[in-house]
């Protein structure tokens, strides 16, 4: 299958909106730079997207455009490339303003909303869309298990994938919102391709273009089979209201401000059972979606962690897609399960941060490009500092729980603390070699007990 990182993607960021509800803000800017703890609004956006290896950029500007542009300018003092499309006199609908564009996207592209912070795996998004792509669909949508928390449900899931987008005609069924980033195929936005999805009543002409919804782009691919879904757990922030801009604000002041510690767990072994693979005759990590089972005791003891007031991130090695057992999606719809599971049991995980490379080729290998030398693979210390750029985390006063030498290991590279599940044999003895554990547990709930509370 085809597979772009993200350094070769572009992003398109709609940034056109008036911000009427924000009248109080947005009189002398426009709404990606409302201030937000003393830095515009979209700089922690940008943050985000930088940190999952973005460069390309283009904003489609509309109400004093000239502002934004002259903040951010061509990108080169970031690091990356920023290029601008004006929305002109009239204003043209999330559609109309992505089709003006059309001469400045690239053949795929993922579109996001400039007054929305939305914190997810974009490597996941856009192997979910190269891989759906493979299948003939033509683009994702990134959707939220809402229940009407925030706005309206308007997705309905089945066990294939999206069966019906429709944000004009809400029903029970719907029980996912569609979470504000998508990846699309640039020939859905030429002449030919809208003549497949617009029509009187959800189009005006312009002298400039068309006006529309691309919520009615949205809407066809779902019924026709053709849009691919990227569940994300994480909820989503927008500063829509002056209310909702305050509770961005104190969110930034916890995540980006404050210093916390963290919590890295490794997964297989220490939240959940690992399996016997019939293939390899020998203990593994799951490999298929009904072989995940997570322990008893995993939930509340993330919830403890939580609690005491720690992050909590996953730090896990997955090399069975590298090596041809399973795809990687499978491995993507565990994690996802996972964080559903733990959502219904009241407590979540900050971020999985997830090895899938192998350092060779396998006999079995067909996704080749997972197939690298890399620094986040245990006992490597890169997954762990992964998200320190993201995270204001106090590494001295952080831990690294694990099974195995490699998260001992990884975890004194890291300069965090370490408990070890289990008991040091003499197999694990010699392999960590002068490396001590600062605690051996007998479980994961051990380990949430004997971690100090932090003072929040």
């Amino acid at each position: 299958m085809e597979y772009r990182e993200a350094k070769d993607m572009q992003v398109v960021v709609l940034m056109g909106g008036l911000g009427t509800r924000l009248k109080e803000y947005t009189k002398e800017c426009p709404k990606p730079l409302v201030e937000v703890e003393g830095r515009p609004f979209f700089d922690y956006s940008l943050k985000l997207l930088m940190h999952h290896g973005f460069k390309k950029f283009l904003f489609l500007i509309g109400y004093r455009a000239e502002m934004i542009e002259e903040y951010y300018g061509d990108g080169s003092a970031l690091g990356i490339y920023i290029t601008y499309c004006y929305d002109g006199k009239e204003l043209l609908g999330t559609g109309g303003a992505v089709k003006r564009a059309y001469d400045h996207l690239e053949d795929d592209f993922l579109l996001m909303y400039g007054d929305s912070f939305m914190d997810i795996d974009y490597e996941e998004t856009l192997y979910r869309y190269f891989e759906g792509k493979s299948r003939g669909m033509r683009a994702l949508m990134t959707i939220l298990k809402n229940g009407n928390r925030f706005d309206r449900s308007n997705v309905i899931m089945d066990g294939t994938g999206i069966k019906l987008y429709d944000k004009m005609n809400m029903t029970p069924e719907m029980d996912y919102i569609d979470y504000g980033v998508c990846v699309y195929e640039k020939a859905l936005f030429s002449d030919e391709g809208l003549n497949g999805f617009l029509n009187d009543e959800n189009s005006t002409a312009m002298e400039t273009g068309v006006k529309f919804d691309i919520a009615v782009i949205q809407n066809k691919l779902s019924i026709d089979k053709k849009i691919e879904a990227h569940i994300v757990t994480k909820r989503f922030y927008e500063i829509g209201s002056p209310s909702a801009l305050n509770e961005f604000r104190e969110y930034v002041k916890h995540r980006f401000n404050e210093s916390h510690p963290a919590v890295f767990l490794d997964r297989d072994g220490v939240l959940n059972e690992i399996v016997y693979n019939e293939d390899a005759e020998q203990m593994d990590s799951p490999q298929k979606v009904e072989q995940f089972k997570p322990f008893p005791e995993a939930a509340g003891a993330i919830k403890k962690f939580k609690e005491k007031g720690y992050y909590v991130f996953l730090a896990t090695n997955q090399p069975g897609a590298a090596k041809g057992k399973c795809k990687l999606k499978t491995l993507y719809d565990i994690n996802t399960i996972f964080l559903e599971q733990l959502a219904e049991q009241g407590t979540d995980i900050d971020g999985v941060f997830m090895c899938a490379h192998y350092p060779s080729m396998c006999e079995n290998t067909k996704e080749e490009f997972l197939i690298k030398k890399c620094d986040c693979r245990k006992p490597k210390p890169g997954l762990l500092l992964k998200p320190k750029d993201i995270y204001n985390i106090d590494y001295d006063e952080s831990y690294m729980v694990g099974d195995s030498f490699t998260d001992i290991v990884a975890g004194q590279a890291a300069g965090v603390k370490t408990i070890f599940i289990g008991d040091l044999k003499c197999d694990a003895c010699k392999k960590l070699c002068d490396i001590e554990p600062t605690h051996i547990v007998r479980n994961v709930t051990e380990a949430a007990e004997i971690i100090p509370s932090i003072n929040i």
